[in-house]
């Protein structure tokens, strides 16, 4: 029986432990942390439960065809919640509220610009055809070799996946109304570059976010990672948390023999056949091996385009809001304006776009009775220098005065928990290379084959799961990330 050695417990990690276990393999994941999901993990305070990352539940199908690769539904471990609106935008001088419904979404366009229920048809029509490709084919290629890509099916298709076309220039084919190229455009800004800079093919996250909608589990966001651990669990995966992976020795011929770790004070060392980084591809390479087993440069690194990291805010309230949704866009301020030095002049933002969640709309078990939940979100460039508590505040104060000119009705004097969360925090707590929340940005240059590859050039059993590998950021992509690098193993070992 082959001995696996996962390092990071976030969606990925438990994701490729749960196929190697599947397959017979003893496996061990040690975490860092005291509980298991990553950028995933939640924290309580005061009554009050947080999700500390992910807050948006789309492509409910990549979800299901995870848990039925292990004759499990989702189902058997939460329960799915259809948000309706979806969202609501606010611009800067109307608001506007995604419908659920297709048919009233579509008459929405129609009274924005019209003629655009037409051309939404028409978008979505490609953009279905995208997703079947990009999230059926495209994200289980394991990106080792060209040759994966010489499929008859990926060749017909190739222009009308559209990855030599910017989103920008795609969506500008359609819709003329600012508004409405921000609606299309927003689903990519976390994707991490301008929308002149992302390939087309991505407008496969429009038919995500209209056709097969916005969803929630009751309980919050945390249920995916409890779920996966329950699973992991099942499936005979042993967790050791508050393990601090500090090194992996690797022999004189390249095979990794051992992770070296402190866990209670204690160092422990643990034997491996294979080991799988889901934890920060860059920490991995530059911390944990020693320069002559390092497959990327510093200088490598220094030059991949990164998506955002984030200023968070975990705020709850004594009292409950009266003309909010659970989702809720902020784009009152210049968009290209933030867009920019997000990822053209990496800065602090002038006038920062900015995200808030509101559980408690949807579940009263995330906040004592009477009370809300909100969590701010403010995309932010990876790698800001200057992360102080001042300046944490000073945001805050900013996009709270916006939060209640838009709402009508104050919040400040209802504050009674509030938490910050940013680029300190991520390298801190993840070893989030440049304190990235994201991952890299999904640009041309960075896809598939050009991404780190999910196995070491240099150690023969060391291989990368997550968000800085193939297929790349999200929730979806990392469980199909841990499905993608177990079956590379799996035909590796021979198993």
């Amino acid at each position: 029986m082959k001995n696996v050695i996962v390092i990071g417990s976030g969606y990925a990690g438990m994701s490729a432990a749960s196929f190697m276990a599947k397959a017979g393999c003893k496996v061990t994941i040690l975490e860092k942390n005291s509980m298991p999901g990553g950028r995933g993990r939640r924290f309580s305070e005061n009554g009050f439960v947080f999700d500390m990352g992910p807050s948006w539940y789309w492509m409910p199908d990549v979800f299901e065809r995870y848990f039925n690769c292990f004759e499990k539904k989702v189902s058997d471990y939460y329960d799915l919640k259809r948000l309706d609106p979806s969202y609501r935008i606010y611009y800067p001088n109307n608001e506007i509220n995604i419908p659920a419904n297709y048919e009233s979404l579509k008459n929405l366009f129609e009274q924005i610009e019209p003629g655009a229920s037409h051309q939404l048809e028409l978008f979505l029509e490609e953009a279905h055809y995208k997703y079947q490709v990009g999230i059926h084919k495209l994200v289980h290629k394991p990106g080792r070799r060209v040759a994966e890509f010489l499929d008859i099916e990926l060749i017909r298709g190739l222009f009308k996946l559209d990855v030599f076309t910017s989103m920008k220039k795609h969506v500008g084919k359609y819709f003329k109304h600012p508004m409405l190229v921000q609606l299309m455009e927003f689903p990519i800004l976390f994707l991490g570059a301008l929308a002149s800079d992302i390939p087309a093919l991505y407008s496969l996250m429009n038919y995500a976010d209209v056709k097969l909608g916005t969803w929630y589990p009751q309980g919050g966001m945390y249920q995916i990672a409890n779920a996966m651990h329950s699973l992991a669990n099942e499936l005979g995966v042993t967790f050791q948390f508050n393990c601090d992976v500090q090194s992996i020795e690797v022999d004189a011929n390249g095979i990794a023999k051992k992770v070296i770790a402190i866990q209670n004070n204690q160092q422990i060392s643990l034997e491996a056949d294979v080991i799988i980084g889901a934890a920060d591809y860059h920490f991995i390479e530059k911390k944990l091996l020693k320069p002559a087993f390092q497959s990327y440069s510093s200088k490598y690194w220094d030059n991949r385009v990164m998506a955002p990291s984030c200023l968070l805010y975990y705020v709850g309230l004594n009292k409950k809001l009266q003309n909010i949704t659970h989702h809720s866009l902020f784009f009152d301020v210049d968009f290209e304006l933030h867009g920019n030095e997000i990822y053209q002049t990496p800065q602090w933002p002038t006038e920062p776009l900015f995200y808030v969640g509101a559980p408690s709309v949807t579940d009263d078990t995330v906040a004592p009775h009477g009370c809300e939940n909100l969590f701010f979100l403010i995309p932010i460039a990876a790698g800001l220098q200057g992360d102080t508590e001042e300046l944490r505040d000073k945001y805050f104060q900013k996009i709270v005065s916006r939060y209640e000119e838009k709402i009508g009705e104050k919040i400040k004097d209802a504050i009674i928990y509030k938490k910050s969360y940013a680029v300190a925090d991520f390298t801190k707590d993840y070893n989030a290379f440049k304190g990235n929340a994201y991952g890299l940005a999904n640009t041309l240059l960075q896809t598939s084959i050009l991404k780190p590859s999910l196995k070491s050039k240099k150690v023969k059993n060391l291989y990368f799961t997550g968000q800085l590998t193939v297929p790349g950021p999200g929730v979806p992509p990392s469980l199909i990330s841990g499905e993608v690098v177990s079956k590379e193993i799996l035909k590796d070992i021979h198993l």
